[in-house]
C-alpha cells in the first residue's frame, strides 16, 4: 500500500537553484569587502588604527625597558 501512495511534493526542476544560491553569496561578498573597504579608506579610522600601533609599541618598549 505504501508503494503507491503518490509523492505530494515531490522533487521539483530545481537545475537553477545552485546558480541562484552562488549569485546571492557573491552579491553579499562583494558587498561586505565593499563595506569594510570604506571603513579602511576612512581617515578617522585610519588615525584609531594608528593610535592603537603607537599604543602597543609604546607597552612594548616599556615592558622591554627601552622607553619612556
Amino acid at each position: 500500500m505504501a508503494g503507491d501512495l503518490v509523492r505530494v511534493g515531490g522533487w521539483h526542476n530545481q537545475k537553477g537553484m545552485t546558480t541562484a544560491e552562488y549569485a546571492v553569496g557573491t552579491v553579499a561578498t562583494v558587498s561586505f569587502v565593499g563595506i569594510i573597504l570604506a571603513i579602511i579608506n576612512n581617515p578617522e579610522f585610519q588615525k584609531a588604527i594608528w593610535q592603537v600601533v603607537l599604543a602597543i609599541i609604546k607597552v612594548v618598549m616599556q615592558t622591554l625597558g627601552g622607553g619612556a
